[in-house]
């Protein structure tokens, strides 16, 4: 048994360790019941939830959500196209979020898919310094697709 100050008391009788919870006017926990002998502590439970929630929501409050932003591009694309593309792909990087380039084969354009591969080649090239590739360009059905992910603050 655990006193209120965290010292040891020592084994008690569970009726016993309820007595002395009762004239500290605090409530009996038990905290490991799978230890021989099991170990319980005298506390102010309402408070230790409390505490718990609050932990628990900065902890929430702290971590960090991160979208997918997807940005198509086509086989064919022109250079001006391909620009503004990778200024909006280069603007969601640096706000953190992670990148889906994908490229969408039409009719014959299937046939010569190391042309969409250049495009993405380039593409993530272009995109190094605020980017990591975390997939290479690989086919999906009709379309290729390779995924970006910010650089850290600490590489």
């Amino acid at each position: 048994m655990i006193g209120q100050n965290g010292d040891q008391l020592g084994i008690k009788s569970r009726q016993e360790a309820l007595e002395i919870a009762g004239r500290a006017n605090l409530d009996l926990v038990l905290v490991a019941a799978n230890a021989k002998p099991p170990v319980c502590r005298i506390m102010d439970y309402g408070k230790f939830r409390f505490e718990q929630q609050k932990k628990e929501k900065e902890a929430r409050k702290n971590q960090k959500i991160i979208n997918l932003k997807e940005v198509r591009l086509s086989p064919t694309i022109d250079e001006h196209d391909f620009n503004t593309k990778l200024r909006n792909a280069i603007k969601f990087l640096e706000k953190g979020d992670k990148v889906k380039a994908s490229i969408r084969f039409k009719g014959r354009a299937i046939t010569h898919k190391e042309i969409g591969q250049r495009v993405l080649d380039r593409f993530s090239e272009a995109c190094a310094e605020v980017a990591t590739v975390e997939t290479k360009p690989k086919m999906d059905g009709r379309s290729m697709f390779l995924m970006l992910a910010p650089k850290n603050e600490k590489q």
